[in-house]
């Protein structure tokens, strides 16, 4: 094969891969809009899904988180953080969680809601009373592992008024789920403003995926132009 062939057969070569990575790239970003479409489309039928128990729920967390679910249990006042870092309508503030004990025995966090910040970051805001003694709750299931991992947790004020961290994962065992606050058998279980719903927006996948294509189409196109100008 002569020198002039080569360099041809080499750049066809080079086209063809990149129109393979483009093919590629664009299969990866069609699954991942894919992907989040279902997504959503789950998290949407369990928001609108009737309330059902807790131990109902639990015995498929995946498939049942974001549904709404009731228990009955006690709250344990001496174990509430606040989650650092949440915002709404513009306002720095922290989710507030209290440790709950569910009748049966099984503990775990629930968000009861967000609360605006003292004078600054790391002044603690007011925290609302938690009611004592057995009460029942109703909120969304939410998988644990959306929550902070490591020192993310800020402990209430001791008297200092001041907040520091505190690894709650390491310092009480929970089951792999928690809830978020809608409401209970009391008006304090009532959230001022309970934990957001997430943006249901199946992103921009499905764009990126048919602009892969077209580059691939390019480099294609690109190539024969070149070969016809010789």
């Amino acid at each position: 094969m002569r020198a002039r062939e080569k360099f041809v057969f080499l750049k066809s070569l080079v086209a063809l891969a990149l129109i393979c990575l483009c093919l590629i790239a664009a299969q990866w970003q069609y699954h991942r809009g894919v992907d989040r479409h279902a997504r959503n489309s789950m998290i949407e039928a369990n928001i609108a899904a009737p309330n059902i128990s807790l131990a109902l729920a639990a015995s498929d967390l995946v498939k049942n988180e974001w549904r709404t679910v009731s228990t009955t249990g006690s709250f344990d006042a001496g174990q509430t953080i606040l989650l650092r870092n949440r915002y709404f309508e513009g306002k720095y503030g922290f989710e507030f969680l209290t440790l709950f004990v569910t009748s049966s025995g099984q503990q775990f966090w629930v968000d009861r809601g967000w609360l605006v910040a003292g004078k600054d970051a790391l002044t603690a805001p007011v925290i609302p009373s938690t009611p004592t003694g057995e009460v029942e709750v109703s909120g969304r299931l939410r998988l644990d592992t959306s929550l902070p991992r490591g020192s993310f947790f800020a402990l209430p004020p001791n008297g200092t008024g001041l907040i520091s961290k505190w690894n709650a994962q390491q310092e009480v065992v929970t089951e792999g789920f928690y809830l978020d606050l809608l409401n209970g058998s009391t008006s304090e279980l009532t959230p001022s403003v309970a934990a957001q719903l997430p943006e249901l927006s199946d992103g921009p996948h499905m764009a990126y995926a048919l602009q892969w294509v077209f580059f691939a189409g390019l480099v294609g196109y690109g190539r024969i132009l070149i070969r016809r100008s010789r």
